[in-house]
């Protein structure tokens, strides 16, 4: 495929009905960020719009950019976000007391990154495999004794994987969905590799939530679809599935942990779907409205930290910002922040010393606040607000202000 392409049908149920919810104009791969050395290097700027299937219901980006581009030198380490690892940990726990494998069942996790959940699950007695396109992830996970296969997870590598090690009991896909275009073949490997008795669980971000809670920073190339569950119901059964358990958890700004079975397996339908279907229905999400006020709400927020950084940079005050991450590159870009931030600050060391997709914002270590001492400070990685805070208490004490853009535009001082 070339560079990227742009769907004009529905992902999942491939109606052509689809309905403009947010245009966030041509934005960088989120995660493209580069060295000094790499500025002559060309970097693509994308379009990027969030459109509704008024048939199915699922919001989603109609562009897609070839995931080589995307994946293969792929920087995000599941490591690098805080209280991830040991939430993977405790989902290692929560899938053996919920499924209940026998000992040495083996589990598949698709987009396994560094082996978080692999690591939970292989200390249960379980045998793990991970599927990661990212090579160096890969490798990596490997090392650490968790075999894991650098390629993309589809039917051919199903059938691929059952021929060498049988049918999987637990298929795992935590924040991977949202990001693949071809939905049913990677559905077609999920029936082709689960086993009778077998259960497919996934995390992916929560459509109510990102848009009750204006979560634009969620809005990137890499999230493809925004999942909620009326949509899902109906795609699983398409593909002879169902959804028999959902959960709501905090993750990623809100997120679903969501459970399938082969339809008419030996798991009841818990009232977790039923419910949460039911609360969709009443809150308006089969039709436009609830989007139509996310639109507008996103262009408010927008619009107040313009204003409120100009204001500041026309006062002459040092503005740096928080977060070098995805959706921080999605948030400077839609809201026009490029030219009003004098810096980033992060603590993730893959990212320090580097420099921002396209537009060459310098990423500093979170300590040089207190050489450069900003006026002001915008978290971008407004997720972790009340960590940072603390953990750069001395700034907010000296007079330092950290500005907080999500979920509401304030300003945090002493």
């Amino acid at each position: 495929m070339s560079e990227f392409f742009k769907r004009d049908d529905c992902r999942l149920c491939k109606s052509k009905n689809l309905k403009l919810v947010v245009d966030m104009g041509a934005v960088p791969l989120g995660d493209d960020f580069v060295t000094k050395e790499q500025f002559d290097r060309p970097q693509g700027e994308y379009p990027l719009e969030i459109n509704f299937c008024e048939d199915c219901g699922l919001l989603q980006s109609t562009t897609v950019i070839d995931p080589d581009i995307i994946y293969s030198n792929y920087l995000y380490e599941t490591s690098s976000s805080l209280g991830l690892m040991q939430h993977f940990e405790d989902y290692a726990a929560y899938l053996m007391d919920k499924i209940n494998p026998p000992q040495g069942a083996l589990t598949v996790d698709i987009g396994s990154n560094i082996g978080a959940l692999l690591k939970g699950l292989k200390a249960h007695g379980m045998n793990v495999l991970g599927i990661d396109p990212a090579k160096a992830l890969a490798e990596k996970a490997t090392k650490n004794g968790l075999e894991t296969w650098a390629a993309f997870f589809n039917r051919e590598m199903a059938e691929k994987i059952r021929d060498e090690k049988g049918a999987a009991t637990i298929i795992t896909a935590n924040n991977v969905m949202a990001n693949i275009d071809d939905l049913t073949d990677i559905m077609e490997g999920i029936t082709t590799l689960l086993a009778d008795d077998g259960v497919f669980v996934f995390e992916t971000g929560y459509m109510m939530d990102t848009v009750q809670n204006v979560v634009i920073d969620n809005l990137t190339h890499e999230h493809l679809c925004y999942f909620s569950v009326l949509p899902l119901q109906k795609f699983f059964e398409a593909h002879g599935l169902e959804l028999i358990d959902i959960k709501r958890i905090p993750t990623k700004g809100g997120s679903i942990r969501g459970t399938v079975q082969r339809k008419g397996g030996g798991r009841p339908v818990t009232t977790n779907v039923t419910g949460l279907a039911t609360l969709e229905r009443e809150l308006g999400f089969e039709g436009m409205a609830p989007f139509t006020v996310f639109a507008k709400l996103c262009e408010q927020m927008k619009s107040e930290i313009r204003e409120l950084l100009t204001d500041l940079k026309a006062q002459g005050k040092k503005v740096g910002a928080y977060g070098a991450s995805i959706g921080a590159t999605s948030l400077i870009y839609y809201m026009g922040l490029g030219d009003l931030i004098d810096c980033l600050y992060d603590d993730n060391p893959v990212k320090i010393g580097m420099y921002s997709p396209v537009q060459h914002i310098p990423v500093h270590d979170s300590a040089m606040i207190y050489e450069h001492r900003p006026d002001y400070v915008l978290n971008l990685a407004w997720r972790y607000a009340g960590p940072i805070y603390r953990r750069h208490q001395k700034y907010i004490e000296e007079g330092g202000r950290f500005i907080s853009c999500l979920p509401t535009v304030s300003i945090f001082s002493k």
